[in-house]
């Protein structure tokens, strides 16, 4: 049985256990959130075996984070990734996609899937199109086998373009940037040249039988995503939306749980719109964006103007963030890159995550405050999303103006450092204040 069917036969699993402690919700909520299909706890259970750290996907769960790695065809290698993989985690990463194109896919995947703790999750067409001259030569059995392939290697969720369909394609015709998403475009292009319906869609129950069999959660790509603010909210996008809300619904009457992606660029003022209606359409399925990206025209920063859509959809109800790199557009993410996105969007989905009440969300911030106050400058390194940044700012300041473990900060100096000031005000009403 999977985490889905066990939660809706009243069983509270170890994996269901395990969110609830690190979510500090009780077990029952968890298992109720499972079992209506608004939590999904994606873990395969080969991964499990070898170590998987059980996680909860859901609106009653805090927001969590994907960070995207993979190499490609024409650069990075393995070592290269792997690398990626433990900065991602190192700075907050709850998955990891591995989206690589290239040589060795397979050898590539079972290498990240033994190293991570955290669910890892494909695109399984990115290894039918390496192993084809031409998309359009694929059979359906030969992507069937390809999941099923990674199914056993361990892969906890995978996003199959399955809402996709041939009479949604004219519908792109008057986009500004046609269809972005890589899976997208190669179902476009087979259903265009062989003249059939998709074939994930026509498959989808056997695809079912796999996910159930392994317990993969199904990732519902969004093909037809918009690429810039222009093609937001389209009827293209909206089309697939409502099919990707009956494939929901289909999937988990056949066992398996069920995420929602949703798309990459959407100006602000439409963000809560695309949530409510994924809420609506996909009976609350757990709703899984990129960014979105609010404006198109900061290449290079395209982790800061994604953060700012993500901590909005996440504030909506979004329940995971793939994070979005500053080569975003440009290229094939560098470790630093991967570093600053997962750090752009654990301040987003924390932002959220305060905003919304979560169990403990603000205890952090609290700490690290009381810490800044009495300038405990260790402490506030601690609790830092990033201390190694911040230690390296701080000393780099200190180094031209403050003395060691200085009681105030080089923005300000001891002069005009209000919280010295306001310490030394509490002093002074203190020592005038009359005894009791």
């Amino acid at each position: 049985m999977t985490q889905l069917e066990q939660a809706q036969s009243g069983r509270i699993t170890p994996e269901i256990e395990a969110v609830a402690r690190s979510e500090q919700l009780p077990a029952e909520l968890v298992r109720q959130e499972v079992a209506r299909g608004r939590m999904v706890i994606p873990a395969n259970r080969v991964h499990l075996q070898k170590g998987l750290r059980p996680i909860g996907i859901g609106v009653a769960a805090r927001t969590k984070i994907n960070a995207n790695i993979g190499k490609s065809a024409l650069g990075s290698d393995l070592g290269c990734e792997l690398e990626k993989l433990a900065v991602a985690v190192r700075y907050g990463a709850d998955t990891v996609m591995d989206l690589s194109t290239g040589e060795d896919l397979s050898a590539t995947r079972r290498k990240i899937i033994d190293a991570a703790e955290v669910p890892v999750g494909t695109v399984p067409l990115y290894q039918v199109a390496q192993e084809l001259d031409d998309i359009a030569d694929m059979e359906p059995q030969h992507f069937l086998e390809v999941v099923e392939q990674q199914a056993r290697d361990g892969v906890d969720f995978m996003t199959i373009h399955a809402a996709l369909l041939r009479e949604h394609l004219p519908l792109t015709e008057r986009r500004l940037t046609g269809i972005v998403s890589r899976g997208g475009s190669l179902v476009a292009k087979w259903m265009q040249v062989r003249g059939q319906q998709n074939p994930f869609f026509t498959c989808f129950g056997q695809l079912c039988e796999i996910m159930r069999q392994y317990d993969v959660t199904w990732s519902l790509g969004d093909g037809l995503r918009p690429g810039c603010l222009a093609d937001a909210c389209d009827e293209a996008q909206l089309a697939e939306l409502k099919v990707m809300g009956q494939l929901a619904r289909q999937a988990r009457q056949l066992g398996c749980q069920v995420m929602i992606e949703g798309p990459g660029h959407v100006p602000m003022d439409q963000i809560e719109r695309n949530v409510r209606l994924q809420m609506q359409w996909c009976d609350e399925a757990p709703f899984y964006v990129l960014g979105p990206v609010v404006t198109d025209i900061a290449p290079g920063y395209d982790h800061i103007t994604s953060a700012i859509g993500a901590a909005m959809a996440a504030w909506y109800g979004a329940a995971m963030l793939c994070y979005v790199t500053p080569r975003e557009h440009l290229g094939l993410p560098t470790l630093d890159d991967v570093r600053q996105g997962v750090i752009a969007y654990k301040i987003a989905a924390h932002a959220a995550d305060v905003a919304r009440g979560r169990p403990g969300a603000r205890q952090r911030d609290d700490a690290i405050s009381k810490a800044r106050y009495y300038f405990q400058w260790e402490e506030q390194f601690r609790l830092a999303l990033d201390p190694e940044t911040a230690r390296r700012m701080y000393e780099e300041s200190r180094g031209a103006v403050c003395e060691p473990a200085a009681e105030y900060c080089s923005m300000c100096g001891p002069k005009f450092c209000a919280m010295r000031t306001t310490e030394q005000l509490r002093q002074m009403i203190r020592q005038h204040s009359p005894r009791s």
